[in-house]
């Protein structure tokens, strides 16, 4: 992975962007969407850079950049039309410890932009190092048709519940269970039944006596390409992942990654588990996955395309 995906907090970020035409518009427009402190260099400027003015929402100098503009800043994009400009300016940049983009010159850019789906609170981003922004372009698209823009203020609404939440669901996994029942009952949608599907999800938190223990057996000897489609929701939701074997990494890879992990426990500790409502995995050869069948008939043994 040559490039790791972060998000940063844009409410003390200052950003200078160099150049003011269709490219240096473009990264603007995503930028003035932010709490960022952003500042313009241009001798020339583009209407909507001028509008972003006239509305406050950008710092503009009406000058070229100079070498001594290259410090002060968290970030820097340099969108010049003069390509041995923007190299100068990023070397300065560089020095100064700042973080540069170079409009279509990767080898200059400490960091890129990706390809941006917004929803509010939620926010998917797309990369693909630069090789084929044509194809992140695609995939955003048949992502955006498949987000709705309920999200928004669905997500409002949950991060006004956190705190209530906290104070009277104590335990994590309880608060985890809480927001996986809620989404089950509400799904994406944002309407008039969404409290009541909020308070019965904090209902069922508060309860022990619902909770429902899952046991998933999957046998050694299939490969990650042959697991069903329905079962990765349930990889999201384990608690515990069990094995004596070294799982292989596209299967691992598909599994919850803050799940506890160990070797097979005893057929009276899985009982007990599975009564205190624990969500289990367990990846073993086949003769284990036969046992654990006779033992488990509850269990949900995981075939190639099936479930």
């Amino acid at each position: 992975m040559q490039y790791f995906p972060l998000f940063v907090d844009t409410q003390a970020l200052s950003v200078l962007i160099v150049g003011a035409g269709e490219v240096a518009s473009r990264k603007l427009a995503l930028l003035a969407r932010t709490d960022a402190r952003i500042q313009v260099l241009a001798p020339a400027t583009t209407a909507e850079v001028d509008e972003f003015e006239a509305e406050g929402r950008i710092a503009l100098e009406r000058r070229p950049a100079t070498l001594e503009d290259m410090q002060g800043f968290d970030l820097i994009y340099l969108a010049t039309a003069n390509e041995q400009l923007n190299i100068d300016l990023a070397e300065a940049a560089t020095q100064a410890g700042i973080w540069c983009n170079v409009v279509d010159n990767p080898k200059y850019c400490r960091f890129i932009t990706p390809s941006i789906i917004d929803r509010g609170r939620l926010v998917v981003a797309i990369s693909t190092a630069g090789a084929a922004p044509v194809f992140a372009r695609s995939l955003r698209a048949r992502l955006e048709s498949w987000l709705p823009q309920s999200l928004s203020p669905l997500f409002d609404f949950v991060a006004q519940r956190r705190d209530e939440v906290q104070q009277n669901v104590a335990a994590p996994k309880s608060r985890r269970l809480l927001w996986e029942h809620f989404f089950d009952l509400n799904g994406d949608k944002w309407d008039n039944d969404t409290p009541t599907h909020f308070q019965q999800a904090m209902t069922l938190a508060q309860d022990n006596s619902q909770r429902q223990g899952r046991l998933l057996l999957l046998d050694s000897c299939i490969e990650a390409q042959w697991l069903p489609l329905a079962v990765m929701p349930l990889f999201s939701q384990l608690d515990c992942i069990y094995s004596d074997l070294s799982i292989p990494f596209k299967i691992n890879e598909l599994l919850r990654r803050d799940a506890n992990r160990a070797g097979i426990p005893h057929f009276t500790q899985l009982t007990g588990r599975l009564a205190q409502g624990e969500r289990m995995l367990i990846f073993a050869n086949p003769v284990e996955i036969a046992a654990l069948q006779d033992q488990f008939p509850q269990a949900q043994s995981i075939k190639p395309g099936s479930l």
